[in-house]
């Protein structure tokens, strides 16, 4: 067969990687596989034989069926209609593979990621004769209500214009065309291994506000930044994730399900469409992309879901948006990783993984970042990646090299979950890097005192854990009164603040004013109920004021600074009652 061919033979099939005879390939093509013309990429070429992940289930195709390269690399179509999709791993939507074959995914099956007959309404913002480069706006597409998809120059596009039209469109209609010849059409296509160029990466200065307290309050995430989830089964990492794609302040939110449980796939599938957005009261999905791989499908397409969900994002993110990307779990997408490199039978690295997991997994989390796009708009990425360490071991392989890229980590605890206590998030060994650059923005935007505040917060929770060790030997009364003191604090502290109840209609998301106000209150009580204790009032009375324990009831109140006040007033009538009667 001809060195040049584009066509081959199947030589071998091992699961879902299958060997080519005789095709001529370059990394990362798309090969058509077998009669059922399965989709595979090129992931290994050596001599006369090309090495293909089938990203569908090759069970039945055999030795000498066709092989035939597209000479396209694996990538996405992007342009209007995005927003509202639900994708399969590799950016076939799942409504219209249902239409076409019901409840099960058959095999070799198109769609393409674009609905190619509907038409939207282009408003051209530039005119003829400008000039435009690389990312440059060209119009706008009200894509869902309230939210303008910019339509943009191809990365690799520059020149003149020549003629811009107004009116309504398919995105494979041309829109624009150079003086060049070049035409513009509203769908581009993208790689997607290879991140999109942008002008500039910028530091981080403000924080993804998520509404979840003990996130906001101790462990803060920057808008652009990077973090993980790592946590043993049952211990809240899907309801975490899908809180923080439900509340998090950024304008649109790509969620990929990467080899999760059908079940729990079933839940975010079933449940976003109903969600109503926080911001704008329309449904959730008007600013969301869902992308979901179930354990149950083919396991390379899995590897492809995360890649295909980040590539999305960075479209948006060009555009001048901020954008967030669940990705749950990393550890699912590394396991694919595994499978497919002992099938190449490639030199294993610890705990079976290939040696190039960590490369892996840094190349996708340095793809996060705030930046200044090609066309002057400033845009911001933000990656949140949950890892499911067998056992709830934190020193294996994907949660250690996912800790040396990320800046933020949100450690899960199965003890925390066992005893109820949602976000189970461990405040002892979690830990945020961005504390320091986001310490301006808080002193600014909610109050100077907010880092003194959050401090002295995590000196409570730090000591009691000191203290928790000795009232397991000896019980908390045998304790001196101060460290009681300190004990009662930081259940407050727990109870009140870093415990969120998910479901709640009020408590489910907490503005950083209203955790500020809850803080201070309970410092407030911590601070008077110490000065009582020098002044001779036993600890015992100090435990027993029951207006302390109303600021719970704050998170549960949408007039929570009426609420919170109050309690102020009556935490310290209660205690100067009880300075009082010591002094007579």
């Amino acid at each position: 067969m001809a060195k040049n061919s584009r066509k081959g033979v199947i030589f071998r099939i091992a699961g879902p990687v299958v060997v080519a005879q005789g095709l001529a390939a370059r990394m990362y093509d798309v090969i058509r596989v077998g009669n059922e013309r399965l989709m595979g990429e090129v992931i290994k070429i050596r001599g006369e034989h090309t090495t293909i992940q089938v990203y569908e289930d090759t069970s039945g195709i055999k030795p000498g069926e066709p092989a035939e390269n597209t000479g396209f690399q694996l990538s996405v179509e992007l342009g209007p209609g995005l927003l509202g999709s639900i994708y399969d791993g590799i950016q076939r939507p799942l409504d219209v593979l249902k239409e076409k074959m019901g409840d099960f995914i058959a095999r070799g099956v198109d769609a393409p990621g674009l609905d190619r007959k509907k038409k939207w309404t282009f408003k051209p913002v530039v005119k003829k004769g400008d000039k435009v480069k690389r990312g440059s706006v060209l119009g706008e597409v009200e894509e869902s209500k309230g939210i303008i998809h910019r339509v943009l120059v191809p990365l690799e596009i520059e020149g003149t214009i020549k003629d811009i039209k107004k009116g309504d469109f398919t995105v494979e209609e041309t829109i624009c065309t150079l003086t060049n010849g070049t035409e513009i059409q509203m769908l581009q296509r993208w790689p997607v291994r290879k991140s999109r160029s942008v002008q500039k990466k910028l530091a981080p200065d403000a924080p993804l506000i998520t509404g979840q307290r003990v996130f906001d309050i101790l462990f803060p995430l920057a808008k652009g930044g990077t973090a993980a989830i790592p946590g043993p089964f049952g211990a809240g990492k899907t309801v975490s994730q899908q809180q923080l794609a439900k509340w998090c302040n950024a304008d649109i939110i790509v969620y990929v399900g990467c080899g999760e449980r059908g079940n729990e796939m079933t839940e975010v599938l079933t449940e976003f469409p109903e969600l109503k957005d926080p911001r704008s009261g329309l449904p959730l999905m008007n600013r969301t992309v869902l992308i979901a791989n179930t354990s149950n499908m083919p396991v390379a397409a899995r590897e492809a879901s995360i890649y295909t969900g980040v590539t999305i994002a960075e479209y948006f993110r060009d555009m001048g948006y901020d954008v967030a990307i669940m990705a749950d779990s990393t550890s699912r997408w590394a396991e694919a990783m595994r499978e497919i490199s002992s099938r190449l039978e490639e030199m294993p690295g610890e705990e079976g993984y290939p040696a190039y997991l960590a490369t892996r997994l840094a190349e996708f989390y340095e793809r996060a970042g705030p930046v200044v796009n090609h066309n002057g708009t400033k845009g911001s990425l933000s990656i949140i990646g949950a890892v499911s360490p067998p056992g709830g071991d934190f020193s294996e392989p994907v949660t250690q090299n996912t800790l040396r890229v990320t800046k933020t980590f949100w450690a899960l605890d199965a003890k925390l979950a066992q005893r109820r206590h949602f976000p189970s998030i461990n405040w002892l060994t979690s830990y945020s890097l961005y504390l320091d650059v986001l310490e301006p923005w808080f002193a600014q935007q909610v109050a100077g005192e907010w880092r003194v505040l959050v401090s002295r917060m995590m000196g409570y929770l730090q000591e009691e854990e000191k203290l928790l060790e000795i009232v397991q030997l000896v019980g908390s009364d045998a304790l001196p009164e101060k460290q009681q003191l300190v004990l009662e604090v930081s259940r407050m502290i727990r109870e009140f603040l870093l415990q969120q109840n998910a479901f709640h209609e009020v408590d489910t998301f907490c503005p950083p004013q209203k955790s500020y106000m809850m803080i201070k209150s309970v410092l407030q009580y911590a601070d008077l109920a110490q000065k009582a204790l020098e002044q001779g009032v036993r600890v015992k009375q100090l435990l027993d004021i029951k207006s302390k324990d109303r600021i719970s009831e704050a998170k549960f109140d949408k007039n929570y600074e009426k609420l919170l006040g109050d309690v102020s007033g009556a935490v310290e009538t209660e205690i100067e009652a009880l300075v009082r009667g010591v002094s007579k």
